[in-house]
């Protein structure tokens, strides 16, 4: 007798993303997403629900953000309009989401008022 065939468990990543210019951040920032998220430009197959931890680097700021989430947002290969492939990521609701969430708003600013396209939108 066979066993069944188990789906594969989905293990924590970790991801690097390195955004040196504002609009840059803007195109990656998901405003929309409670608690803030970023989308990170990825070839690696993810399914919704996959927790990730990012470690962000942002503009000037030496300091690396690390801050954990969950694949809310995926753009497939070949996706319509040109987007790039990766997925989005909801910062966790801890106090390293929440930082994250406000760092990258207060290094946006007048930024998120803007109608420009992003990697999600």
């Amino acid at each position: 007798m066979s066993e069944p065939i188990k789906a594969p468990v989905s293990r924590p990543g970790v991801l690097s993303l390195n955004i040196k210019e504002k609009a840059a951040l803007y195109a990656s920032y998901m405003p929309f997403i409670k608690g803030g998220g970023i989308f990170i430009p990825t070839n690696k197959a993810y399914v919704l629900g996959d927790e990730v931890f990012m470690l962000l680097s942002l503009l000037d700021d030496p300091a690396k953000i690390a801050v954990s989430g969950n694949v809310v947002w995926i753009t497939p290969q070949g996706a319509n309009n040109n987007h790039q492939q990766g997925i989005g990521v909801k910062f966790s609701g801890n106090e390293a989401g929440n930082q994250a969430k406000t760092k990258i708003e207060g290094l946006l600013g007048g930024y998120l008022q803007s109608a420009r396209t992003t990697h999600t939108m």
